[in-house]
């Protein structure tokens, strides 16, 4: 089990760099807001399980690791916000 959890976080760490990417891709072709701060979110995520995997529970700053998860929810949530406001008009008439 000592070496299935640093290969576990491993490949999280790589699928989410993966997909980071796959964001990545798609804000260079429309060049959306939305787009880039999922792929800089997913890339943070991806940080975050490359450095658990290497860094000991024993270490007095492992907590600290969780500052990039809650980085990356951040620009998670500022790019809703962004999109949601850009378009929001007034409301339709019925």
């Amino acid at each position: 089990m000592d070496v299935m959890l640093p290969f576990l976080l491993g490949v999280i760490t790589i699928a989410s760099a993966a997909v980071g990417a796959f964001f990545f891709r798609f804000w260079r072709r429309t060049r959306d807001g939305l787009f880039a701060s999922f792929a800089v979110a997913f890339w943070l995520m991806s940080a975050n399980w490359g450095a658990q995997a290497f860094v000991s529970k024993d270490e007095p700053y492992y907590e600290a690791i969780y500052l990039l998860r809650l980085a990356a929810f951040g620009f998670i949530i500022a790019g809703v916000v962004v999109k949601n406001r850009r378009n929001s008009g007034p409301a339709p008439v019925c």
